[in-house]
């Protein structure tokens, strides 16, 4: 409710606050969920007053939290002892048993849902307690992970014979939670049970719940139709994102006679195929090395009107390197950018690696050089981590060197870690020199980072090359103790 006084603007200053200070005179707080809910309705309403008091309020109400004895305590008690000796420790911290009360304990124990579902037990069998929905749902958040999942369910089983449900925030957590962690048959179990409850998951939902299965090595089907019969048997409808969402799971198991038949009946309810669509077809033909089927979708797509986007390149070159066929990708590459589309961090990533991985580090580092320096891309870091590694191990000093000048202009963090081992075997202290100085653009390197190149030297026995080197550092590097020490530890 609070939720929704929050994202209407009318009501938001007029019911927000006495509705909030109702809430919590009756012993109830506002979970965090809800607190950046209606931080960004009240930003979004463009409510300054509104959105700082509520932050205000909020950290308040997190310190009065901080220092709530009982509920600490509790929740100390819970985690340091076994069921048999919990009863008196409870007794003792004289923990006022509400909804409220109980709920915050069990947040302070969803790492240890166990040892949560005990004081939840214990609390249960109190006289003149009795565990509501705030109880009951507090206790499903806490236990629906995978470790805990058979108690989940008997939890579940539980509320219902006692006429709850699971609400609809604890629901949202839930599911995301399954999800995250590849429990997708319980992620389905979940949505079916909401489905057949009050409190219905919203359409977008289930095309989230169906992608994330396709996302799997081996995409599960029969839970694919699981919750599209539930959507349906809801909803009476299929929406795009629905038939998406099939056609996704089909396409990613290499089902595709099913996938087009999936396209006609997407197309009969009055949905067209659209880049989406498309883009899967592409996915699923490249994911079974299917590359000429893959290339002929691709130009029916373009044949009907439809212009691919960058996803779509990426997938179909992507497609052509995990294939083996570099050259045909880069060709596409080609034809992409000659067409004005700019490719992205994701995209080079993708051809520098096919390309280091065919050895072909000549052809991936003037790649990357093309799209950064000339067409001011912004790679990631990840992307210059390992084509230095490849270019050190080609023995491509200069230009791994140039690399690491780029990442510093770009105030990405430099990756320097295989420079001094590589310098200190197959370099110069004049090759030391550059590094350092790559390093220090606008100021001086540390004097660890001289160190590490000094030490370097010294486990390859070439004590000359880091004299040298030593000779034409700055003189407060000289004069560093430990460094000192390091070229007197030599002389002896």
């Amino acid at each position: 409710m609070l939720r929704t006084i929050a994202s209407h603007p009318s009501s938001a200053q007029s019911h927000f606050w006495d509705f909030l200070r109702d809430m919590e005179e009756a012993g109830h707080s506002v979970d965090e969920g809800t607190y950046h809910a209606a931080l960004a309705a009240f930003k979004n309403a463009n409510l300054i007053a509104d959105y700082a008091s509520l932050t205000a309020h909020f950290k308040k109400a997190r310190e009065e939290a901080k220092a709530d004895t009982p509920i600490s305590t509790a929740a100390d008690a819970v985690r340091a002892h076994d069921a048999s000796d919990l009863d008196d420790k409870l007794q003792a911290i004289q923990l006022p048993l509400t909804e409220a009360a109980v709920a915050k304990v069990l947040s302070k124990l969803k790492d240890h849902p166990i040892k949560a579902l005990a004081f939840f037990r214990w609390a249960g069998r109190h006289k003149g307690y009795t565990h509501g929905s705030v109880a009951y749902n507090a206790m499903a958040r806490v236990l629906g992970r995978e470790e805990s999942v058979q108690e989940f369910w008997e939890l579940i089983h539980e509320m219902k014979a006692r006429g709850m449900h699971v609400d609809i925030d604890t629901y949202v957590k839930l599911s995301r939670n399954f999800q995250k962690r590849h429990v997708l048959k319980e992620a389905v179990e979940l949505y079916e049970l909401m489905m057949d409850g009050p409190f219905k998951p919203s359409q977008m939902d289930a095309p989230l719940i169906i992608r994330r299965i396709s996302l799997a090595p081996s995409p599960d089907i029969d839970l694919v139709n699981r919750v599209v019969r539930k959507f349906e048997t809801v909803w009476e409808i299929k929406t795009k994102e629905l038939f998406d969402g099939i056609h996704r799971a089909l396409t990613s198991n290499g089902r595709f006679d099913e996938a087009a038949e999936i396209v006609e009946r997407m197309k009969a309810e009055g949905h067209h195929p659209d880049n989406i669509t498309y883009s899967q077809l592409i996915y699923g033909l490249c994911r079974v090395n299917r590359l000429e089927d893959a290339c002929k979708v691709f130009d029916e797509m373009e044949a009907q009107g439809c212009v691919p986007d960058l996803k779509t390149w990426t997938i179909l070159i992507r497609g052509h390197c995990d294939g083996g066929d570099v050259d045909k990708a880069l060709q596409f590459l080609t034809e992409m950018i000659e067409k004005k589309m700019d490719a992205d961090a994701n995209l080079l990533d993708v051809i520098v690696k096919a390309l280091c991985g065919q050895d072909k580090i000549d052809a991936a580092y003037a790649l990357f050089v093309e799209l950064v320096d000339k067409g001011h891309l912004k790679p990631w870091r990840g992307t210059y981590k390992h084509l230095i590694d490849d270019l050190l191990r080609f023995k491509k000093l200069e230009e791994a060197l140039a690399l690491l000048r780029s990442m510093k202009t770009r105030k990405l963090p430099p990756y320097a870690d295989p420079f001094p081992s590589h310098i200190a075997k197959y370099g110069t202290f004049e090759d030391g020199k550059e590094f350092l100085k790559a390093l220090s653009m606008n100021k001086c390197p540390s004097h660890g980072a001289y160190l590490h190149v000094f030490k370097s030297f010294f486990q390859e026995g070439r004590y000359s090359e880091a004299q040298d080197l030593f000779y034409k550092c700055p003189v407060h590097i000289r004069r560093q103790r430990d460094i000192i020490k390091l070229f007197e530890s030599i002389k002896s």
